[in-house]
């Protein structure tokens, strides 16, 4: 524990230094910071990802099967994820927004933690699950509203229980989506698909710019729990080393933009954010 104990305050020591000429940090976060909230991550230590691969986009809109398993998994791993509350990094990154040490927190999470942690300046890149939009007439409907319609429909499967697995899935058996029912938009009949960004889809314009906009105007930024192998993360990192910028990660394990790091710390963020908030969270913007 001793030894444990000197790396980490070692880490906030360097993490601090990093930090504090900066004015504009931009954090760029990965399910790495929602761990300790209980929402399982995708990747080990070594970024390989974990179980079978992910719903893919394309295959969600051309066909029923694959929205079946989707919709049958989601109604079963989305109530667990909901429930969940934001862990001590995400309430110290929040704090460190306030402070005007952090001007923007660009994550890569569905879960929404960020913004129930209390930070306001949040780019969603990949969506929000507690969304969903109807394809066909474009309307947004809570997914709260769609989990009492999945459960109406399909009563026999929403009192069965699965592991949970991240974003809100879960490991059902494929026997289990026999007969499952995909309810409509209740506007106008069209396809529901969460308001999340697929696998094999790619970032809105709109909101890409706005990342690309962030990360401009940021004078360094800070990686926390992301091993940053899609590229859609990366990217920012790659931008942000062109022009300059320093970057530092908080992460366990190898992250792509390892060669581009100037320091990295290994130890948990909700260990090592809540002590860095400590010690800039006093800063005034």
């Amino acid at each position: 524990m001793e030894k444990m104990s000197s790396q980490l305050d070692a880490d906030v020591a360097a993490l601090t230094a990093f930090m504090a000429p900066h004015r504009h940090v931009l954090v760029l976060s990965g399910a790495g910071i929602s761990t300790a909230s209980g929402i399982p991550d995708y990747r080990d230590a070594n970024g390989v990802r974990r179980g079978k691969a992910p719903m893919e986009g394309p295959a969600f809109r051309s066909s029923e099967a694959m929205r079946r398993r989707y919709w049958a998994r989601s109604m079963i791993g989305w109530p667990k994820l909901a429930g969940t509350a934001p862990n001590a990094g995400h309430r110290a990154l929040a704090v460190l927004e306030h402070a005007g040490k952090v001007s923007t927190i660009l994550t890569q999470n569905v879960d929404g933690l960020h913004q129930q942690a209390g930070s306001s300046n949040v780019i969603e890149l990949h969506g929000n699950i507690h969304r969903v939009v109807c394809l066909d007439c474009a309307t947004m409907h809570t997914r709260r509203s769609v989990q009492d319609l999945l459960e109406q429909t399909n009563p026999e499967l929403a009192a069965g229980d699965a592991a949970a697995l991240p974003d809100g899935d879960a490991d059902l058996e494929t026997g289990a989506l026999a007969g499952f029912h995909v309810p409509p938009c209740p506007v106008c009949g069209g396809m529901l698909q969460p308001d999340v960004v697929f696998f094999g889809d790619g970032v809105p314009r709109a909101r890409s710019e706005a990342a690309e906009r962030a990360v401009a105007s940021a004078d360094a930024v800070l990686v926390v729990g992301s091993s940053l192998v899609v590229f859609s993360g990366y990217r920012f990192c790659r931008m942000a080393a062109e022009a300059g910028k320093q970057i530092a990660a908080i992460n366990r394990g190898v992250t792509r933009a390892d060669p581009l790091l100037s320091l990295k710390c290994q130890e948990a963020a909700e260990l090592l954010l809540p002590l860095l908030a400590d010690r800039l969270g006093s800063a005034q913007a």
